[in-house]
């Protein structure tokens, strides 16, 4: 298969021209883009082009999908994605109940609605704050899903243990729905304090192995970005997962 490339893993170790040509030296064939990587898209297209990387998913602000949807339409476009997802809602934008997070899938969903007549896939990709119980004892992913039944679901899932959930139980309940997946995995307790927690995909606590062949058989999801939040080094990051990743 091809694996991806969350282009924000390499946000602190720029120039992007390097940090491409290296990722398709260790073998990865796609990318994902994130926010800030959109200042150029002709110029980036042509890097990617260049290095025989593709960009078949992107990350884009909820600000921008409700603000200027023409603009990400364009940048989507120029760049050749398939997926448009939307990758986080700040802290205080957050709704604390549950007719708050249904008024926000339906708000996704009408970007979705705009998003497929576009002849995009539009996904919503989760952090841990989603499977924080409420009050009621109900999590806001449920509520984003249920309330925006025709978008698709990028699924973190090393955030999904993170905030306390089981990603076993998640894939099954909506496998149908799950477009793309984010790889990442998580440090043993006291290590990687200097890289949040976060450790190379593989040689870490997720069980990957498993969960892939559960991803693979299950959904039809098309995109398996590898990421890290926080490496230290990006190409270590990047050579040591793909290595692992082969293996699963």
């Amino acid at each position: 298969m091809d694996w991806s490339f969350q282009l924000y893993s390499a946000r602190n170790f720029q120039p992007w021209s390097g940090v491409l040509k290296k990722l398709a030296g260790l073998g990865y064939r796609q990318v994902e883009g994130f926010g800030g990587i959109y200042d150029d898209p002709a110029g980036l297209r042509a890097e990617l082009d260049g290095n025989g990387l593709t960009m078949p998913s992107g990350h884009f602000s909820i600000d921008m999908l409700e603000n200027d949807f023409a603009g990400a339409v364009a940048l989507a476009r120029t760049l050749g994605m398939g997926i448009m997802a939307c990758p986080y809602l700040v802290a205080d934008q957050r709704p604390s109940d549950a007719a708050g997070w249904q008024a926000f899938g339906r708000r996704l969903a009408a970007v979705g609605k705009e998003a497929n007549k576009a002849g995009f896939q539009f996904a919503w990709h989760n952090h841990d704050f989603e499977f924080v119980p409420l009050a009621d004892g109900s999590v806001p992913q449920q509520h984003i899903l249920d309330a925006a039944p025709d978008i698709g679901w990028e699924i973190d899932v090393a955030w999904v243990i993170r905030g306390g959930a089981d990603p076993i139980d998640w894939i099954d309940r909506y496998a149908s729905r799950i477009v793309a997946v984010h790889v990442k995995d998580i440090a043993r307790q006291g290590e990687a304090a200097n890289e949040d927690g976060w450790a190379d995909v593989g040689h870490g606590t997720v069980g990957w192995r498993s969960l892939m062949q559960d991803l693979r058989s299950k959904t039809k999801a098309t995109v398996y970005a590898m990421e890290h939040d926080n490496p230290s080094d990006f190409e270590r990051f990047a050579k040591r997962s793909i290595d692992a990743a082969k293996t699963f």
